[in-house]
């Protein structure tokens, strides 16, 4: 690591102008939050592997932002080398620059990996002690990168309209109706889950989310598809001609956006694309999303840009019917996948650790010690899990890295099993797995913590806030035009009443065979852009509580939102709430049922009997015989 930096701040120093700190970003050219193994720049040069911060290098410096989900683990991997800045409790990176850097500052960072919005957040500030962001010549990781994996070259599918719900035309009309709305005459799409969902096309360039590395320019006339050829094949070719998507290679982004800038792009045609035969058009400005990249959006005059969230943002998150079905689906599927996990896990812990098991409630004397391939670890039991779900119909791979963690290391929120380092199960400790997967009908993402054997009363306390919390929430009801940062609290109260909190939020957007984290919505304690939430959104529900060092406990269903038949209606709002997706039963014995209210206990009962009845004609017998015991109602 140590040479690393050394070979960064030689190539720093001979920059022009010299360099006084240089940003590695996590996002690559598309800020994507999951990136492919070519672009984890920032992991390389610091260490750490989560999947969000930023590392700055200065000459004598290094340091690393991440937020609440990753200290403990950002703890684990920086060397002495690097410093670690908690976000939320240490100066912002910018804020830091502008105090602790010396007047007239360079400050470089490959304009490709940030987005519009901070860039000129960071210009302003910085300029206000005559420091300046500075583009670098090229990316200097990759220079010191020698061994840098090479670009992903994986096939692109059509996505078909059995599982999409709408055609290319249709959408693309919505959105040049959205462009001509407003008096704009074309649009740069660099988002990689818009650019895939705008085209109905999937790909394999980044784990876990079926996306390829694309960019998308569409104008009141011509649609572009900017990717490597190689990746499509005739039947791809032949897709896009009919639907009047030009191809083009994946590097001609840069000087087609130029193009467009000066009113010269032109389709295959020859023609035009943004329809200068109308006399108005030339006038017409360029949306641009502020996650944009920089270097695409430095290519236009400022004046002629309408910088807003693109119009591709919320059409995506509201799911059609046929999404919504699709999603429902798979679900069901990945539901019963968790119980055959969880039942066959429940009968491993007692055959090899002499555990009480997931029923019954006492501490395991661990007479039986397994060895070699007999042992359970957070890496092998997870690889069963994804054997469940790689059976079932239209599984297509992970939607992320199972979190499979075992007692302290639940308490990493984030945390991500290793062959050679990982865990063995405990049957005295609690065990958290948060997991999904991405099916052609649709996402999934569920979080279950359980025991298997005596948990404390601690333990059942904290689980049943968690609980609580998970309750309150995902049996809201709220006006329309309420934004989930509005409702983060009601998922913590139970947990505030004993003085606890956790340090994430609490919901995310989740895609239809797309990334697992969807926008532009959030339940977040973070305003955020204070999307308001809609009918056929989805949404997690994902309270939780880590002791550092002990363990951590997580509850996460999915959600759709829809309209609620509430009794009044006031102002004429219209009301909303939400309905689980989710199928899989919380385990009895962590509820401290005397902590429950008769409606809470009514709702367990409830959603258990749903999913005994929803996931039973997916088990076998013995399957089937532990979820019946599973969802045996409680009472207090």
């Amino acid at each position: 690591m140590a040479d690393i930096l050394a070979a960064l701040r030689s190539l720093m120093a001979s920059h022009t102008p010299p360099l006084n700190a240089l940003v590695v970003p996590s996002e690559d050219y598309h800020q994507s939050e999951y990136v492919s193994a070519r672009d984890k720049r920032r992991a390389f040069v610091s260490g750490f592997t989560g999947s969000a911060g930023l590392a700055l290098v200065t000459t004598n410096e290094a340091l690393l932002w991440t937020d609440g989900r990753y200290f403990l683990q950002a703890e684990q991997q920086l060397s002495n080398q690097w410093r670690l800045m908690r976000m939320g409790e240490d100066p912002a990176v910018d804020s830091w620059i502008s105090t602790n850097l010396p007047q007239d500052s360079a400050i470089g960072i490959d304009f490709w990996c940030i987005s519009v919005e901070t860039a000129q957040k960071w210009r302003s500030l910085f300029a206000k002690n005559q420091q300046k962001l500075v583009p670098t010549t090229k990316n200097l990781v990759d220079e010191v990168w020698k061994d840098q994996p090479q670009a992903e070259m994986n096939p692109v599918h059509v996505h078909p309209l059995k599982f999409s719900g709408r055609s290319v035309s249709d959408k693309l009309k919505d959105l040049r109706d959205n462009l001509r709305k407003e008096k704009t005459r074309g649009i740069i799409i660099t988002t990689l889950d818009e650019v895939v969902w705008l085209y109905n096309v999937r790909g394999g360039d980044v784990s876990y989310s079926p996306v390829v590395h694309s960019f998308a320019v569409v104008t009141t006339s011509s649609a572009f598809f900017y990717v490597d050829e190689r990746k499509l094949s005739s039947e791809v070719k032949s897709y896009l001609e009919e639907n009047n998507i030009i191809v083009k290679d994946y590097t001609a982004v840069s000087s087609d956006v130029a193009l467009l800038a000066s009113n010269q792009l032109t389709s295959a045609k020859g023609t035009q694309s943004n329809g200068a035969h109308d006399a108005e058009d030339s006038s017409h400005k360029i949306w641009v999303d502020p996650r944009c990249c920089y270097s695409l959006y430095s290519k236009l005059n400022p004046d002629q840009v309408f910088l807003h969230q693109s119009p591709l943002s919320l059409p995506k998150s509201l799911k059609n019917p046929v999404e919504m079905e699709g999603l429902k689906n798979a679900h069901i599927r990945d539901g019963a996948a968790v119980v055959q996990y969880l039942a066959w896990l429940d009968k491993q812990m007692q055959e090899l650790y002499g555990a009480s098991g997931y029923f019954k409630e006492s501490e395991s004397q661990k007479t039986k010690t397994p060895t070699g391939d007999a042992k359970l670890t957070e890496v092998s039991v997870s690889d069963k899990l994804e054997e469940f779900r790689a059976a079932k119909e239209h599984f297509r791979g992970l939607s992320f890295p199972t979190i499979s963690s075992v007692g302290p290391n639940g308490s990493i929120i984030h945390y991500e099993p290793k062959p050679k380092t990982c865990s063995e199960l405990d049957p005295n400790c609690m065990y958290l797995c948060d997991s999904g997967a991405q099916y052609l009908d649709g996402t999934t993402d569920i979080t279950r913590t359980v025991h298997f054997g005596k948990p404390s009363e601690h333990e059942k306390k904290c689980y049943t806030a968690v609980l609580k919390g998970h309750f309150a929430l995902g049996n809201a009801r709220f006006p329309n035009g309420t934004t989930g940062h509005s409702l983060d609290v009601l998922a913590r109260i139970p947990l505030w009443s004993y003085g606890l909190d956790y340090r994430h939020g609490t919901g995310h957007g989740i895609g239809a065979y797309l990334n697992v984290h969807e926008g532009p919505h959030s339940i977040s304690f973070r305003p955020g852009l204070s999307v308001p939430l809609q009918a056929s959104m989805t949404v997690t529900d994902e309270p939780g509580y880590y002791e550092d060092g002990k363990f951590g406990i997580r509850l996460e269903n999915v959600l759709i939102i829809k309209e609620a038949a509430t009794q009044f209606n006031f102002a004429n709002k219209g009301y909303l709430e939400f309905e689980h997706i989710t199928w899989a039963p919380y385990q009895k014995k962590l509820i401290d049922v005397k902590l429950l209210l008769d409606e809470e206990i009514k709702w367990v009962n409830s959603y258990h009997a749903k999913c005994k009845e929803i996931l039973s004609p997916y088990l076998n017998e013995s399957e089937k015989a532990w979820l019946t015991q599973a969802t045996e109602p409680i009472s207090d």
